[in-house]
């Protein structure tokens, strides 16, 4: 019998959002899942599952059950011929990876951080960029979904297929995804050549950049006039490089956490400090070469809030320039570098960000050096409201102040999505207070 944990304590990797489950399980099969669904009947408790805790919200806080299935961590098949990997829902990313390149395979596409787990990251709509590619849950072929009664479907394009297009962007809402199978590619490395831009150059050239690179992407430095642009290419040379001298110097590392820590006492430096780091770090070109995986990771630096939303691709030009405006006429307002905006392809997943149209990620974010908690309301408040203007709809595992009618005005699916998660789980045992807000 699978025992629970009292007393334990949850916080995710940004330290923003916490919780203190009732009991706390560690599942390492599928019978002991079913067994704390039972409890979780007998005892009228409702069930969160949490991966790594990377999401900067209270999307896996719960007061209840919490299950971390970090216990499932198995790679179940490799098929090669079909270049497929079937893995249970908590193995983390990190694991993936560096099976499928021993296997001489890759996950074509990945977001900036791999201590992730399976089943979280398709739950939340992890996104990376590339015109030509969707967010990481279009690359979900197949899984196995528990549901609050303890009944297991199998999801496929050919099986129960309405359930797969809602369970490959679960939100941890549908049951307990046990399984998933992704598919993969052939191993390869990355050429990325970074090389220095205006954002007004950017801006009107955007469709030449896009087209000029199958994973590209820009980063604005807010308060100047400076952007970095990012182009990341398949290429057939070895590994060349390390990232950065920059990356290497705890040196640099350190004064960047001091000099941001000390412009939360005097926010007028925060613009020299902007243009500072883009000078040392991102002016003029450079280039590097590594394993896919290796290069599409990165360190996120420090704790930080963060906002990230989608819009249309069309929209692009037309919501920076706003978010810049809105930033020179309220120059108390606090913003870090960098606003990273990234592209993504439409898919058909109900509740995806990218659902029925290409679409453009915006992500601001405010570090917290030393944990210090930085203001952010207004810089977050006015971001949604443009993000709102243009059409944009919020990454899910980021903290958001939408409700059940926006969502029902953002989705064409929602009404469906809700409907799925109902009868599947019609006493709301997989709810929180991230997800009333959602449904209700």
């Amino acid at each position: 019998m699978v025992l629970g944990q009292g007393g334990y304590k949850f916080q995710n990797w940004a330290q923003t959002y916490g919780s203190t489950p009732e009991l706390y399980f560690q599942p390492s099969s599928t019978e002991e899942v079913k067994e704390i669904l039972d409890l979780a009947r007998q005892r009228s408790k409702r069930v969160k599952v949490v991966g790594a805790g990377h999401s900067p919200s209270d999307i896996a806080c719960t007061d209840d059950f919490m299950i971390r299935m970090d216990k499932m961590n198995r790679v179940l098949k490799i098929d090669k011929d079909k270049k497929q990997v079937t893995v249970e829902a908590g193995i983390l990313l990190t694991q993936v990876n560096e099976v499928l390149h021993g296997s001489g395979m890759a996950l074509s596409n990945i977001g900036a951080v791999s201590e992730v787990a399976a089943g979280g990251v398709i739950g939340t709509g992890t996104h990376n960029t590339g015109i030509t590619h969707g967010i990481m849950s279009t690359q979900v072929v197949a899984l196995t979904l528990m549901t609050s009664s303890g009944e297991i479907f199998e999801c496929s394009n050919s099986m129960n297929a309405d359930l797969f297009q809602a369970a490959r962007l679960h939100l941890g809402s549908l049951g307990i995804v046990l399984t998933v199978t992704l598919q993969c590619k052939a191993a390869f490395n990355l050429q990325e050549v970074q090389q220095s831009s205006t954002l007004q150059e950017v801006l009107d050239n955007l469709d030449k950049h896009l087209n000029s690179s199958e994973y590209f992407r820009f980063l604005w430095f807010p308060h100047t006039e400076h952007v970095s642009v990012v182009y990341q290419d398949p290429t057939d040379k070895p590994p060349s490089s390390k990232a950065s001298w920059f990356w290497d110097s705890f040196v640099v590392y350190y004064l960047l956490e001091f000099l941001l820590w000390i412009s939360t006492f005097v926010p007028r430096l925060l613009p020299g400090i902007n243009r500072f780091y883009f000078w040392l770090l991102f002016m003029g070109r450079s280039e590097r070469v590594d394993i896919s995986y290796k290069m599409f990771n990165f360190d996120c630096l420090f704790k930080q809030y963060v906002q990230d939303w989608a819009i249309p691709i069309e929209k692009t030009k037309e919501a920076i320039l706003q978010l810049k405006s809105w930033l020179e006429r309220n120059p108390q307002v606090v913003a870090h570098f960098p606003v990273e905006v990234r592209f993504a392809k439409g898919d058909d997943i109900l509740l995806s960000p990218c659902y029925q149209r290409d679409s453009c990620y915006m992500n601001i974010i405010i570090y917290r050096p030393y944990g210090k908690d930085v203001p952010h309301q207004d810089y977050w408040s006015e971001y949604e409201k443009i993000m709102k203007r243009v059409g944009g709809r919020p990454h899910w595992a980021k903290a958001h102040t939408c409700t059940r009618k926006d969502f029902e005005k953002m989705y064409p699916a929602f009404g469906k999505f809700k409907n799925i998660r109902e009868k599947l789980d019609p006493t709301g045992m997989f709810l929180n207070t991230y997800l009333e807000k959602v449904f209700y």
